[in-house]
């Protein structure tokens, strides 16, 4: 049983599973192994300046002619710039967040650009889509990094109904039963970020690849939701002097400052005690590294099992 959705068709790949665009952690390595394995591959872009975003993106082209996209953050200093620059490259996709990219999708969908934006909430939904934006990945609060109030499963149902483009959902996904559970909820295909955190072209450091296969299930904390800018990590010192202040009132100027560079300080130079280790709550499950190949295989392979026993009656 090939499972294989109109996503696909869309983005012109072989299996409905989108690598996350994490900063710091998805670079060309990580997204063109992933499209080469027949998913989709995204590279981080968060607030890295312009020049960088250029050399991902000729390295990407060099590693694989599949498609693969670019995140771009748009509160990022770069962004105008980011945006130009995956117009003249001619990006397959970019996927967008804390933002409305509203005034960039003429320009991207004049030069064949797919553009698909993270949103945590209906009404954000229904405003992207009537931007005319070409699907929406609608994320749940299970996810590593920045979050919304709503989780997975009531989102993304929800999401669904309320626009008639294809819906991606992220947040709890890990394997083949997340796949089908994704697809019953009525989503097009999922996107994960935390499994592909230790796949071997992961080019993360290994500290913080070693955190996440020790890590069990209840290792992530939300941090800053004092600050209307809540985060999901993995517990560490930093998470426990955070809370600390938050719950001392800290300012938020002071709490904003705490923050500042710290995801590149564990995903980079590997301090994952005093740096910021963004994960989802699949971080339990993660056990092992292996190549984005195998991961994708093994999602797949299990969905299709999930399937073939649904399909025979076999719950």
């Amino acid at each position: 049983m090939k499972i294989k959705t109109k996503l696909c068709d869309l983005l012109g790949i072989e299996y409905p599973i989108l690598q996350g665009g994490m900063a710091w952690v998805s670079t060309a390595e990580l997204a063109a192994a992933v499209s080469e394995a027949g998913g989709l591959g995204i590279i981080g872009s968060g607030h890295a300046p312009t020049e960088w975003l250029e050399e991902q993106i000729w390295l990407a082209k060099k590693l694989t002619n599949k498609p693969f996209g670019v995140n771009i953050m748009l509160m990022s200093p770069f962004v105008e710039q980011n945006m130009q620059l995956i117009i003249d490259e001619r990006v397959s996709l970019v996927t967008t967040g804390a933002g409305n990219p509203g005034k960039y999708v003429p320009a991207l969908k004049e030069v064949g650009t797919k553009v698909i934006p993270v949103v945590p909430s209906v009404a954000l939904a229904q405003r992207m889509a009537k931007a005319g934006v070409d699907a929406l990945i609608a994320e749940g609060g299970e996810s590593g990094g920045h979050i919304g109030e709503l989780h997975t499963m009531p989102l993304v149902p929800q999401v669904v109904d309320a626009v008639d483009i294809p819906v991606i959902a992220a947040g709890g996904f890990f394997d083949g039963r997340g796949l089908v559970a994704a697809l019953a909820l009525g989503a097009q295909g999922i996107q994960m970020g935390t499994r592909f955190m230790c796949a071997t072209e992961c080019t993360v450091h290994d500290n913080v690849k070693n955190i996440l296969i020790k890590a069990r299930d209840r290792e992530t904390v939300v941090t800053g939701r004092s600050t209307g800018h809540p985060v999901r990590v993995i517990r560490n010192k930093l998470t426990r002097h955070f809370e600390e202040r938050e719950r001392q009132g800290a300012s938020l100027e002071e709490l904003e400052k705490l923050g500042v560079g710290r995801l590149r300080m564990a995903m980079v130079e590997g301090d994952i005690q005093q740096g910021s280790v963004m994960a989802g709550q699949i971080c339990g499950m993660v056990k092992k590294i292996e190549p984005a190949e195998e991961i994708i295989q093994e999602i797949i392979g299990g969905a299709e099992q999930v399937l073939a026993r649904l399909a025979g009656g076999e719950f």
